[in-house]
């Protein structure tokens, strides 16, 4: 655990300096912890890439207050980019748009596109209107590791990287935004999140969904720029394949043989209390039960901070029971294929 230099304050004006003089502030928001910076300027967005040793190929999140600096930041808002940011702004959804110059590639990854959001957290959005700036900011933890949802996580593994931590108690969605791509003919959903694809096509009606495989070029941008990702990078935040994980190797309970638990110590990742445990050969040590009642809004919101507690444990595996595929749940199983370790 490192040794943390920062402090954990409430003080949204000294953390408002901090961003504006260049520094690193990790706040919370209705999602998870984000560690950010000004994202106009290169040199303190260099510094969340060496906090969380993030790969300089992938993009940040671009987080606003007001609709003032969509037009600043971002081109060629569709009518549906405008109903979704009517609709679920501020809140858990992020939009890749075409990029104006003002945003710096290193937010971008060299794309021509960047990800934006408007956080609902009231604290992250007091900061946002007092920094008078936008701050990129993605999740405030080691890169590919379990995402923070307290100030606490956020202490523990970046407190001897950053300049503050802005405590805006336990994140409530508890999983990322939903990132949707928002410069094709059709609205794309790149990485499920707080915003379901029901509530999307609510709203602006069927929007397609990334498998997997490379994002069209013209997602992205120029050909070249879109090679140049297929080979080394992604589209957009969040999109990696192996991401959010504990330290302890975590299988999904449908992937399981007994070879792979007999004589280990085990912790299960439980969605509900009414589902059924995978109680096999092995040692079942702790059990993380995440809903009583199959509430995924309320299993979502524990998720992060379950894993934590038995990647904590000094188990030899971890357990989870994939969750309903549909809504949140959606969400969830994403974020459970991409901690399994491979």
């Amino acid at each position: 655990m490192p040794k943390a230099n920062c402090s954990i304050s409430t003080d949204v004006s000294h953390a408002a300096e901090i961003l504006r003089a260049g520094g690193l502030v990790a706040f919370g928001t209705e999602t998870v912890y984000g560690l950010g910076a000004n994202a106009l300027d290169e040199h303190a967005v260099a510094r969340i890439f060496d906090a969380k040793n993030r790969p300089h190929f992938d993009p940040l999140i671009v987080h606003i207050a007001d609709l003032r600096w969509l037009d600043r930041l971002a081109e060629q808002l569709t009518p549906a980019a405008k109903t979704l940011a009517d609709a679920f702004w501020p809140g858990p959804l992020t939009m890749v748009l075409p990029k104006k110059d003002i945003v710096p590639d290193l937010v971008t990854s060299g794309l021509p596109s960047v990800a934006i959001r408007m956080p609902s957290h009231p604290l992250a959005l007091e900061l946002l209107q007092k920094v008078d700036l936008p701050i990129a900011a993605p999740s405030a933890n080691p890169f590919g590791q379990i995402s923070p949802t307290t100030a606490q996580h956020v202490l523990d593994n970046l407190g001897d990287r950053i300049d503050l931590i802005l405590d805006g108690g336990p994140c409530g969605v508890g999983v990322e935004s939903t990132v949707v791509l928002m410069t094709e003919d059709r609205p794309r959903i790149l990485r499920h999140g707080g915003i379901t694809q029901e509530q999307l096509e609510s709203v602006i009606g069927q929007v397609d969904v990334y498998l997997g495989g490379d994002v069209a070029p013209s997602s992205v941008g120029s050909s070249e720029s879109s090679s140049e990702h297929r080979q080394t990078g992604v589209a957009a935040p969040g999109m990696l394949s192996q991401h959010y994980s504990p330290t302890t190797p975590l299988v999904l309970a449908s992937d399981l043989d007994s070879e792979s638990i007999a004589h280990k110590r085990v912790g299960l990742l439980q969605f509900s209390a009414t589902s059924a445990a995978t109680r096999r050969a092995g040692e079942v040590v702790s059990v993380e039960v995440l809903t009583v009642d199959g509430n995924l809004t309320v299993a979502a919101a524990s998720f992060f901070a379950a894993l934590r507690r038995l990647d904590a444990e000094g188990l030899d595996l971890i357990i989870a029971e994939p969750f309903p595929d549909h809504g949140l749940g959606r969400a969830l199983n994403d974020r459970l294929t991409r901690a399994c370790h491979r």
